[in-house]
């Protein structure tokens, strides 16, 4: 009976008819199983003790009240204070820890008056409700889990169906872990450390297909695909860009990673290249040509703008040198210096935009090809 009324009732196969219940108000209708639901009530209990341990009693004289009622700290004024907020903290499962608060009102007074030498989830859940079982027991008669009550799993697993009246004992060792008792190391995964008491598996180097033998590459059994054998280096990686003769499909190049490769898109200058950027086309692609002076390939609308205001410029050159020679024609000294000013102001401005002003780019040097930028292993 206890038992139904921890998991709680059926619900019916009739789905009732109106609004959508809200998301906050379906967590705190859920259901848990006995053992969880039994101890969401001890913790909320357990919290109560918490906010009222720096209470006492109401009244103006505390003393003469603790000598008349008894110590505030097992009174029934602290209990019925800890029940009036029983359950209020919980969001999940709200409804059925209310439930049970009230079906096990008389157990919950029994052990606050009676019981408290032992702690109250082991005193409800495992003695009384018989709901839960001790650490590291499992099972209807609560026996030992799989390795024994002091380490199970060999201290690297859980036990299944642990502090519970369900599983069956088995371990569900950790990652890296193996066998019945988790003692061995899986697959993937070797002894880096061992003693009468400890066990401790590390991980095999990712080029490690399979077991290896110890830490790096060289302790490979075997190795990865994007991986080869060496006898003297172990597994290193291959170069898929330098052994594949065409690697990356279409206006793609070829970026080598460890057991891998991927393939970026070209710069949308390039149709074809070697490498990132405007400088490592193979050829340019519609609407750019190349620029050998700078030894990339450029837009044809930005060729065109730069020729229309270098045009623009050396005409302008042009017509103030003529009006310094019109204006200043009678006063040949004067034109002269203002001349000389002309040409000083010209040549500065042409140093300036073709050497100051546009910085020095790694992208402006010649484009080398994919092969240079990779050393063949040895």
């Amino acid at each position: 009976m206890i038992y139904d009324a921890l998991a709680g009732t059926a619900s019916s196969t009739i789905t009732p008819k109106g609004p959508k219940p809200s998301e906050k108000e379906s967590q705190k209708s859920a259901k848990l199983p006995p053992c969880a639901a039994c101890r969401m009530l001890t913790d909320s209990f357990k919290k109560g003790l918490e906010r009222t341990s720096r209470s006492k009693f109401e009244g103006g004289d505390a003393a003469w009240e603790e000598e008349k009622m008894g110590s505030y700290k097992t009174s029934e004024v602290r209990l019925i204070e800890i029940q009036e907020h029983l359950c209020s903290e919980v969001e999940r499962a709200q409804r059925q820890c209310e439930g049970l608060a009230e079906d096990h009102e008389r157990l919950l007074e029994e052990w606050w008056f009676e019981g408290q030498a032992e702690s109250l989830h082991e005193w409800l859940c495992i003695g009384k409700l018989s709901v839960c079982c001790p650490p590291h027991h499992y099972g209807p008669e609560c026996t030992p889990c799989t390795g024994g009550a002091q380490k199970p799993c060999s201290g690297h697993g859980k036990c299944k169906g642990d502090g519970t009246r369900k599983g069956n004992g088995e371990c569900q060792c950790d990652e890296g872990y193996n066998s019945t008792l988790c003692d061995v190391c899986a697959s993937g995964y070797y002894e880096s450390f061992r003693d009468d008491s400890k066990l401790l598996c590390s991980k095999c180097h990712k080029a490690c297909n399979g077991p290896c033998t110890g830490a790096g590459p060289r302790s490979c059994v075997a190795c990865k695909e994007g991986w080869r054998m060496e006898t003297e280096r172990g597994c290193m990686d291959v170069d898929e860009c330098m052994t594949r003769s065409d690697p990356c499909p279409g206006n793609q190049f070829c970026v080598n990673n460890e057991g891998t490769f991927t393939c970026l898109m070209c710069d949308k200058a390039c149709n074809g290249c070697n490498g990132d950027g405007p400088d490592m086309c193979d050829k340019c692609a519609a609407g750019y040509t190349l620029d050998e002076s700078k030894a990339m390939c450029v837009d044809n609308s930005n060729a065109a703008r730069e020729r229309n205001l270098q045009m623009a410029r050396y005409i302008t050159y042009a017509g103030l040198t003529v009006a310094t020679c019109i204006i200043l024609q009678r006063h040949t000294v004067l034109a002269a210096v203002v001349g000389l000013s002309v040409a000083v102001y010209i040549t500065a401005s042409e140093y300036y935009l073709n050497y100051v002003h546009e910085p020095v780019e790694p992208s402006l040097q010649m484009p080398v090809s994919l092969s240079s930028n990779y050393a063949v292993d040895d």
